[in-house]
């Protein structure tokens, strides 16, 4: 791709902004839970026909994706997005706030959404000068596992992708910066339920119960020790209970209790120790007890992984892009992305683009209710996407 086309779509993208950021305007104030995206979908889907692309619609559910086959063979390139929201009620007042109630996008999925419609739009008019090909892959149901991406992958021809990319916004990184950095980056996520089975009765009289409250208190103590004491401190995991419920009057014991955690990790092996251990502790307390139990056990999604190869080539990239002090390091975080199965089946990175300017209003953590962004950093992750582009798929001289 040569410099002077370069410089055309860069303009181009500067040129179309104030419709990329009605977009993500539209998308947040119309936001959809996982796997209930019917609506989001559908103007995806409207978006990328008016670009004259090749559309596929319900891929692994919700999932759209568009193809930009160019005039030569080469490489492909998947370009991902998500556009799922979250259930938490829009606590901003501005006018593009959420219009469905409990309902919101608070990580940044309608600007990444926005963000690859943009590029898609400006890459589609230069189709003769693309040698390969280039999906963009518009995935749902990003926050809730099982997730969007593993059915996705299921019903995509994943052997014809050679590589993959994806951004997220980011509200700890300042506006202009972005973040790479190569090895485990995310955690992989695992869920889990355990209803202990006891027995209820007066409060007054508890010599004749088998109180589940006790019980499961027994195992919230027991599992602080999983990580302190069994897991090997070079390595990493967390053990978090975020849900305990029993019982719904003062002076009744009530017949079960229920917890409900997270295990976050990045090997496999201590993956695997950590459900271990867990069970084994359900089962002694309980049976300690004279109790039973039952436990539910999600595998979620697995750790992101970015390989050296392609990391070194996009920090390259948006080193000449941005400039090398805009280019920082990806801290590695215990949150999980279900974008590490693409990365599991296909080289490639997932990179972070600085949301957060000296406006209060977006320096909210993700997830909470106040959550927003910079809007000059949808710009910014279409240009690294052109960027990656230029890379990998050649765009000969205009």
């Amino acid at each position: 791709m040569t410099k002077s086309t370069l410089q055309l779509i860069f303009q181009e993208l500067q040129d179309h902004q104030d419709e990329v950021i009605h977009w993500r305007r539209h998308l947040h104030q119309h936001p959809e839970l996982s796997f209930q995206e019917f609506e989001t979908a559908t103007f995806i889907k409207e978006k990328l026909q008016s670009f004259g692309l090749e559309i596929k619609t319900n891929i692994g559910g919700n999932g759209v994706i568009a193809i930009l086959n160019g005039q030569k063979k080469g490489p492909t390139i998947g370009l991902r997005a998500d556009f799922d929201a979250l259930p938490i009620n829009d606590g901003k007042d501005v006018p593009y706030k959420s219009t469905n109630p409990g309902v919101m996008h608070a990580c940044g999925h309608d600007g990444h959404t926005a963000a690859l419609l943009g590029t898609a739009r400006i890459l589609s008019k230069y189709k003769d000068k693309i040698s390969g090909s280039i999906i963009f892959i518009f995935q749902h149901a990003e926050e809730k596992p099982p997730g969007g991406a593993k059915a996705m992958i299921e019903e995509l021809n994943i052997d014809e992708i050679d590589y993959i990319f994806a951004a997220h916004l980011a509200s700890d990184i300042p506006i202009g910066k972005v973040a790479v950095g190569a090895g485990f980056k995310m955690a992989a996520v695992d869920k889990f339920e355990i209803i202990v089975h006891g027995k209820g009765g007066h409060g007054a009289k508890p010599q004749e119960t088998n109180d589940p409250i006790v019980i499961g208190s027994d195992l919230v103590n027991a599992f602080q020790k999983i990580v302190s004491r069994r897991v090997d401190p070079l390595d990493s995991a967390v053990v978090t209970l975020g849900v305990f419920h029993a019982g719904n009057a003062f002076n009744v014991i009530p017949n079960e209790a229920r917890l409900e955690g997270t295990v976050r990790s990045f090997s496999e092996e201590v993956r695997k120790q950590v459900k271990e251990n867990i069970y084994s502790l359900v089962k002694g307390i309980t049976d300690g007890y004279q109790a039973s139990f039952n436990i539910d056990y999600l595998h979620g999604y697995p750790a992101l992984y970015n390989p050296q190869k392609e990391t070194a080539v996009i920090t390259q990239l948006f080193t000449e892009l941005l400039g090398e002090e805009n280019v920082v390091e990806f801290q590695t975080s215990m949150g999980a992305e279900d974008f590490a199965y693409f990365l599991n089946e296909k080289p490639g990175s997932y990179f972070k683009v600085g949301s957060r300017n000296h406006d209060g209003r977006t320096q909210f953590p993700h997830h909470h209710p106040n959550f927003d962004i910079d809007e000059r950093a949808l710009l910014i992750i279409q240009e690294t996407f052109v960027k990656i582009v230029s890379h990998y798929v050649l765009i000969d001289e205009a």
